[in-house]
């Protein structure tokens, strides 16, 4: 007989992979920031879908992914490397920016 605390651990580990399955799944893009800079500084995504962009930090000074409109937000060390998932969109464009240089690293999402 499985004990009761044996059933969830398993049914919360295959909930765990499912989750990890799913997000390796989506349609993903890449955003370097490095220094006050942003590459691309437009990524197209297609509308009414779930997406992951993958940010990474290049540069020599920590950054922070911002995007006001989307409420997402993600600091990052130097040389680190992180995700966020973003929600369905309806079309339009939606700005980000790297919080801690501001005034030379932005960019916008455009989900067509």
């Amino acid at each position: 007989m499985i004990s009761c605390k044996k059933q969830l651990w398993t049914g919360c580990m295959l909930m765990a992979m499912s989750l990890s399955l799913h997000a390796a799944e989506l349609l993903t893009f890449q955003l370097e920031m490095k220094d006050g800079t942003v590459k691309p500084t437009r990524i197209e995504v297609p509308a009414g879908q779930k997406i992951k962009i993958e940010i990474h930090n290049t540069g020599t000074s920590p950054v922070e992914f911002e995007s006001i409109q989307l409420r997402k937000e993600k600091v990052l060390a130097p040389g680190a490397s992180s995700f966020v998932v973003i929600a369905p969109m309806q079309p339009g464009e939606y700005k980000f920016f790297d919080d801690f240089h501001m005034a030379t690293a932005q960019g916008v999402i455009v989900a067509k």
